[in-house]
Parts: C-alpha cells; sequence; structure tokens
C-alpha cells in the first residue's frame, strides 16, 4: 500500500483505539457528562465524529467509484493544493480557530455508549476499507464532495487527511472532557 495511505491506515486504526479505551469502564452519566454548558461530552464528540465520518465514507466511496471508472490511476508521491493544506492545517489538532459543526452535524446528547460506540468504530473500519480501495488511484486527480461545503471538493488523498486530523482534533476534546470527569 502506497505510504501516504499507510499513514493514514494507522491514524485510523490509532484512533479507533483511542475511542475504546477512552469509552472503557464509563457509566452512561460519565460518558453522557459535558464539563460546561455548551461543551460536548465524550459521547456528543464520538457521534460528531460518526455523523460527519458516515458522510465522508460515502462520498469517498463515490469518488472511487468514479475514479476507477475514469482509469484515474497514480502511484505518487502527490502534491495537494494551497487550499487543502490550509484546510488541513485548519482541521488538525491543535485548535487554531473554534469552529461550529453545521446544523446537519450537531449531535443528539444523551445517546447510550452501546449506540455510539459500536457505530464509531465501524466508521473506523468503513476508512480503513476505501484506504485499500484507494491504493492504486491518483490520489490528487480524483476530486471528492466535502462536508465542508457542497461547492467544495477536495482530492482524495486530502480528504482522508483531512478526515483523520478532523477525528483526532475531535479525540484530543473528548480526552480533555475525560480528564474532567468526577469520579
Amino acid at each position: 500500500m502506497l505510504q501516504e495511505l499507510e499513514q493514514h491506515r494507522h491514524t485510523f486504526e490509532g484512533i479507533a483505539l483511542e475511542a475504546n479505551e477512552l469509552a472503557k469502564g464509563l457509566s452512561e452519566a460519565q460518558f453522557n457528562w459535558r464539563p460546561a454548558p455548551g461543551q460536548w461530552s465524550i459521547e456528543e464528540c464520538l457521534a460528531h465524529l460518526t455523523m460527519v465520518g458516515q458522510w465522508e465514507v460515502q462520498a469517498v466511496e463515490d469518488a472511487i467509484d468514479q475514479g476507477r471508472a475514469r482509469g484515474l490511476t497514480g502511484t505518487g508521491p502527490f502534491q495537494y493544493s494551497a487550499i487543502e493544506r490550509y484546510i488541513l492545517r485548519e482541521s488538525a489538532p491543535p485548535v487554531r480557530h473554534e469552529m461550529a459543526a453545521p446544523r446537519r452535524f450537531q449531535p443528539l446528547h444523551g445517546q447510550p455508549v452501546t449506540g455510539v460506540l459500536p457505530t464509531f468504530l465501524h466508521v473506523q473500519s468503513q476508512f480503513m476499507r476505501l484506504l485499500e480501495r484507494a491504493d492504486g488511484l491518483d490520489l490528487r486527480r480524483i476530486k471528492v464532495a466535502t462536508p465542508i461545503s457542497r461547492f467544495l471538493k477536495m482530492s482524495l488523498g486530502m480528504m482522508f487527511a483531512q478526515a483523520a486530523a478532523h477525528e483526532q482534533r475531535h479525540m484530543m476534546q473528548a480526552h480533555r472532557v475525560g480528564q474532567r470527569l468526577p469520579r
């Protein structure tokens, strides 16, 4: 597998392990505990990532199918545009600018760990499956619709990078909540 894709695979695997460890042994009350009004719980962080991830998985799947049909193959290394690199920097931790989640990606509060965690982990496995499917494709020329705006498309390689960075950002947020949990 291309080194770039292997790096993303490692990130998604690590995020899945982190989420399991973070939720391990938490009661429903702890999983749903908010540090302050207007701040997200661990549950909300994972539910948000699940919602966005499900959207991204479908968009990436569609782009891979279209890229394969068009015969867009490549071996890399791939160079990405300045705007894509900027979006990646803004998505990745540490948080430089706080951004409100679009309404359609705002999670419900109070969901059970037994519903949120398995679905989140399934999304991680879907990303890893898509990384395998993307191997051998031109990660720069294949464009993917983004959840940011219906007018913005990113290259397939940067979409994987941005999805991983966004997940790392919210996993750090969830860890901060976990550190403040009342015991």
